[in-house]
C-alpha cells in the first residue's frame, strides 16, 4: 500500500532539507501523540545509519518498529526504512529546487505486509484508502506550510 504527495514550499532547498533534519522535533511530536520513541545510534550528525526504536498503539494493538536512515543525500533525498514483526515500510523525501527560493518536496510512504495477519491489517487499511490518503496529504501539506512559515519568520528576524 502506497501513499504519496507533493508540496511546493517558498523556501530554498537547503533550508527545507535542514528543517527535515530536525529529528528531535519529530521524536517529540510522536511522543505527544502517545508513541514511545528512542534514538538507538551513536551518530552526532544526520547520516545513513541513524536508528530509532518506536512503539505505538494502532487499531487496538501495540506496534513496535525499528526505523533506519538508509539514504541521506543532502539536500535532495532522505529515505527511512521501517521494520516490525509483520510489516516493512519505507518513507522517502525527495526535494527539488524549483528556483532559488522555491522547493518541491515529494513524500512517499509504502507499507508491505510480511505475515498473514499483517496482510489482513493492510487489507482493512485499503478499504479506508481514500480517507487515509486525504489525511496523509493534509498532514504533509500542514507540515510544508509550517516549514514555509518558519523560514519566513527566520528571514524576517535576520532582516530586523
Amino acid at each position: 500500500m502506497k501513499f504519496s504527495t507533493k508540496e511546493d514550499i517558498e523556501a530554498p532547498i537547503d533550508a527545507v532539507f535542514s528543517m527535515l533534519c530536525e529529528f528531535d522535533k519529530f521524536e517529540r511530536a510522536a511522543m505527544r501523540r502517545g508513541a514511545e520513541v528512542q534514538r538507538v545510534d551513536k551518530l552526532t550528525e544526520p547520516a545513513v545509519g541513524m536508528k530509532w526504536d518506536a512503539a505505538f498503539d494502532m487499531r487496538g494493538k501495540r506496534r513496535e518498529v525499528e526505523i533506519e536512515m538508509v539514504t541521506f543525500e543532502d539536500p535532495t533525498e532522505m529515505r527511512l526504512e521501517t521494520v516490525s514483526p509483520g510489516l516493512a515500510g519505507e518513507m522517502c523525501f525527495e526535494l527539488m529546487a524549483l528556483s532559488r527560493s522555491r522547493t518541491r518536496i515529494v513524500t512517499t510512504l509504502e507499507i508491505k505486509p510480511k505475515t498473514l495477519s499483517a496482510r489482513l491489517l493492510v487489507q482493512s487499511l485499503k478499504l479506508a484508502k481514500t480517507s487515509l490518503t486525504k489525511k496523509y496529504k493534509e498532514r504533509v501539506g500542514d507540515y510544508a506550510k509550517e516549514m514555509e512559515d518558519r523560514f519566513q519568520q527566520a528571514r524576517k528576524s535576520t532582516l530586523s
